[in-house]
């Protein structure tokens, strides 16, 4: 058994496009999967929405989508930067008024995780946990520094035993840990890296004797990507963003 997760779209339909292409060219996935934030920063949240809704790709609510749904007061996004958090504001006004009323339902019903069973619920094996940013909160940050005591305590409650897999995003960065048996890992983000790398990024599990984690990286046409964000009333910066993988004036 075959996955494949994608996370953290965010209104990119190029680079959506671009994976959901790459995956059927490789033939060989079962599934797949998002793991939420479908909307924000970019300017195709209904067409985004409208593509994993025809290609019958089912997942979870991340932060943006659940406040979006519910016309929440913020995004519960967080950023170091002062001028990041503000361009994260004006994102989120723009999503909110721009999002038909099909969409913001549809985001509305979006479960807040799901747990899989891969190779049948019928045998023992790995359970398949996704939440978006963590078992608690989908605006709670699971970084790579975050301690493996911490990682043990979200296991719990999910109830994640050995052999099973956490998978989130949230943060937009890969990365991929073994503690006590328990995979975790992060799928980094399809439409809004920020890891340095501007391509389009992804996850493949491979449920075998062992679990085989592929992280891949996906070129797509950033210059539609920027121009249609140059075209749209969004803030310019977002353009600059993604061609720099998060890494605005590095």
């Amino acid at each position: 058994m075959k996955i494949a997760l994608i996370s953290d779209i965010h209104s990119n339909l190029p680079a959506l496009e671009a994976v959901l292409e790459h995956i059927q060219d490789q033939g060989d996935a079962d599934a797949i999967y998002h793991l939420g934030d479908l909307v924000g920063y970019a300017p195709w949240p209904d067409e985004t929405v409208a593509l994993l809704r025809k290609e019958g790709i089912p997942g979870i609510a991340g932060n943006y989508d659940s406040t979006v749904a519910t016309d929440y007061k913020h995004c519960g996004c967080q950023y170091e930067d002062p001028r990041q958090e503000e361009l994260s504001h004006l994102s989120y006004d723009w999503t909110r008024k721009h999002v038909s009323a099909e969409t913001r339902a549809y985001l509305g019903t979006l479960p807040f995780r799901l747990d899989l069973r891969p190779l049948g619920g019928h045998r023992a094996g790995p359970t398949l946990h996704l939440v978006h940013g963590a078992p608690t909160l989908n605006t709670l940050y699971w970084t790579e520094d975050r301690s493996d005591a911490f990682c043990l305590k979200m296991a719990e409650r999910l109830g994640a035993r050995l052999g099973d897999v956490v998978a989130f995003g949230h943060t937009h960065k890969p990365w991929h840990r073994v503690v006590e048996g328990i995979h975790f890992l992060n799928t980094g983000s399809v439409g809004r890296p920020k890891d340095g790398d501007w391509r389009a990024g992804y996850v493949t599990l491979e449920f075998t004797e062992s679990l085989g984690v592929a992280f891949i990286r996906v070129e797509y046409d950033l210059e539609r990507a920027k121009a249609g964000i140059l075209e749209s009333t969004l803030p310019d910066d977002f353009a600059d963003y993604l061609a720099t993988g998060g890494k605005p004036g590095a």
